[in-house]
C-alpha cells in the first residue's frame, strides 16, 4: 500500500514522508522481507558505476585474479557502512543531511553541503562518460556526440513523473538484472579457469607490497563507497513504514536488504575483474586500461561480436541506473541541508549540466583518451569528500542520546572508526599517487 506523493514540486523524487511502503505487523516473515527489499538496490548501483569498471578492468588485465580479494573486502566495508546509514534513518526518522544541518553550525553544514554537491557532480561525470562511451561503442558515434546524447536522459526523468518509489526500485532492479545477465553470458563465453578465480579470493598481502597493484587496490577501495550513497541510504530506507513500530526488526530487515543488494554489486564488480583477467591477462594483453580498449579486444579474443555488444549494453545500463539514484541523492542533500525543494527534472538538469562541462572540455581538448583520465579524476574527487560524510555518520550512530538502545556497540564503533581510518588513508594515498 502506497501513499502517493503529496507535492507536485518533487515528482519521482519521493521522500520517506511522501511515498512509503506499509509493512503490516501481522505479515509473514517472507512477506516482510519482500516489502523491505528495495532501498538497498538503489544504493547498490553506486557500487557498479563506470568509475568502478575502470579500476576493475585495469586490475584484471594487469594482475589477473590477484586483486579479486580487494574487491570482496571493499564490498564488505561498504556493507558495514551502509548498514550504519539504514540504522540511522530507521531509528531517528531523519537522514544524514538533515541531522548534519541540525547538529552542526550553519557554516560547517554549508561546507558539508557543498562537498556533497561536488561528490554528486563527480558521480554524474562518471555516468556521463560511461553512457557516452557506451553510445560510442554501440552506435559508432563520436565520444562528443555520445556526451550530447547523455543530456537527453532528462526526458526519462520527465517520463517517470508521479511514479511511486516501488516502481522506481523495480526499474533499477531491471537495469541491475540486465548488467548481471550480460556478465553471466560473457563469463560463459570467456570460460575463466575457476580454480584460479578461487585462488584470487584468498588475501595476498605480498601483492600489495608492490606500488602498482597497491595503487589499483587503493583505487578499488576508494571507488567503492560513494559519499552520496551515505546520504541517500539514510533517507530512502524511511520509505518502509513498519506498522508494528518495532525498530529492531526493521533494522534487521534493512540489514538483509543491504547485504543482499550489495552482494549483487559485488558479483558484478568481481565479474568485471574476472572478465578482464580471463580475456586479457591470460592472453598477454596486460596493458588494457581503458574501457573502450576492453570492448574492442573482446571480439577477436572470443571469436564473435556477442561479448562486446553485451559489454556495451551493460555499460549503458550501469550509467542509466546511476542516473536515477544520483538525482534522488541530489534532492535528499538539497532538502536536508537547505530545506529547499525543486522539481526533479530541474535537479537533473542542474547536475547533468555541471557534469557536461568538464566532459565536453576534456573530450574536445584531449580527445577520446580523456575518458579514462576523467573517470580517474571523478574517483579522486569522491575520495576527498568521503571522510566528511563518514565522520558525522559514525558520530551520530554512536550517540546514545540520539540512537538510544540502537547506538553502535563498542565493537561496532571500533570497526567503524577502523574503516574510517583505513578508507581515509587509502584515499589520501590515491590522491598522492594521482598527483605524483
Amino acid at each position: 500500500m502506497y501513499k502517493l506523493p503529496t507535492t507536485a514540486t518533487a515528482p519521482f523524487c519521493p521522500s520517506a514522508a511522501s511515498d512509503t511502503v506499509a509493512i503490516p505487523a501481522n505479515a509473514s516473515l517472507g512477506r516482510k522481507l519482500l516489502l523491505f527489499m528495495g532501498p538497498g538496490l538503489m544504493i547498490s548501483v553506486g557500487y557498479m558505476d563506470p568509475g568502478n569498471w575502470a579500476t576493475a578492468i585495469e586490475a584484471g588485465s594487469r594482475f589477473g585474479y590477484a586483486l579479486l580479494f580487494v574487491v570482496v573486502l571493499a564490498s564488505l566495508c561498504g556493507m558495514v557502512l551502509q548498514n550504519l546509514c539504514s540504522r540511522l534513518g530507521i531509528v531517528t526518522g531523519r537522514d544524514l543531511a538533515q541531522l548534519s544541518a541540525e547538529r552542526y553550525s550553519p557554516r560547517v553544514a554549508k561546507g558539508q553541503w557543498l562537498l556533497a554537491e561536488l561528490s554528486i557532480t563527480a558521480t554524474d561525470l562518471a555516468e556521463v562518460l560511461g553512457a557516452a562511451l557506451a553510445f560510442h561503442l554501440l552506435l559508432g558515434v563520436s565520444i562528443t556526440t555520445g556526451v550530447v546524447l547523455t543530456a537527453f536522459d532528462t526526458v526519462i526523468v520527465l517520463a517517470l513523473q508521479g511514479a511511486n518509489f516501488r516502481r522506481l526500485e523495480a526499474i533499477v532492479l531491471g537495469l541491475i538484472g540486465t548488467i548481471g545477465a550480460c556478465f553471466i553470458v560473457e563469463l560463459a563465453l570467456i570460460k575463466p579457469f575457476w580454480p584460479d578465480v578461487a585462488a584470487g579470493l584468498k588475501p595476498s598481502w605480498d601483492v600489495l607490497t608492490q606500488q602498482e597493484p597497491l595503487y589499483l587496490a587503493i583505487g578499488i577501495l576508494g571507488a567503492t563507497v560513494m559519499p552520496h550513497n551515505l546520504y541517500l541510504h539514510s533517507s530512502v530506507v524511511q520509505t518502509r513504514a513498519n506498522q508494528g513500530g518495532d525498530k529492531a526488526s526493521a533494522i534487521r530487515f534493512a540489514r538483509f536488504d543491504t547485504i543482499a543488494s550489495l552482494s549483487l554489486a559485488l558479483f558484478i564488480n568481481a565479474a568485471i575483474l574476472v572478465l578482464a583477467a580471463a580475456a586479457f591477462h591470460r592472453s598477454g594483453h596486460t596493458d588494457v586500461v581503458e574501457i573502450q580498449d576492453a570492448y574492442h579486444l573482446l571480439d577477436p579474443l572470443v571469436g564473435g561480436t556477442l561479448a562486446s555488444i553485451l559489454f556495451g549494453v551493460a555499460l549503458l545500463a550501469s550509467g542509466q541506473s546511476s542516473t536515477f539514484t544520483g538525482t534522488i541523492a541530489g534532492q535528499v542533500v538539497m532538502e536536508g541541508f537547505l530545506k529547499a525543494k525543486i522539481p526533479c527534472y530541474q535537479r537533473r538538469l542542474i547536475t547533468r549540466g555541471l557534469a557536461l562541462i568538464p566532459a565536453f572540455i576534456g573530450v574536445l581538448w584531449i580527445g577520446e583518451s580523456a575518458v579514462g583520465k576523467l573517470l580517474v579524476l571523478s574517483q579522486v574527487v569522491l575520495s576527498l569528500q568521503l571522510p566528511f560524510a563518514l565522520w558525522p555518520l559514525i558520530r551520530f550512530t554512536s550517540d546514545r542520546s540520539l540512537m538510544g538502545e540502537h547506538a553502535n556497540s563498542l565493537g561496532t564503533r571500533w570497526l567503524a572508526w577502523g574503516l574510517f581510518g583505513l578508507i581515509s588513508l587509502a584515499n589520501l594515498m590515491l590522491v598522492w599517487f594521482w598527483v605524483s
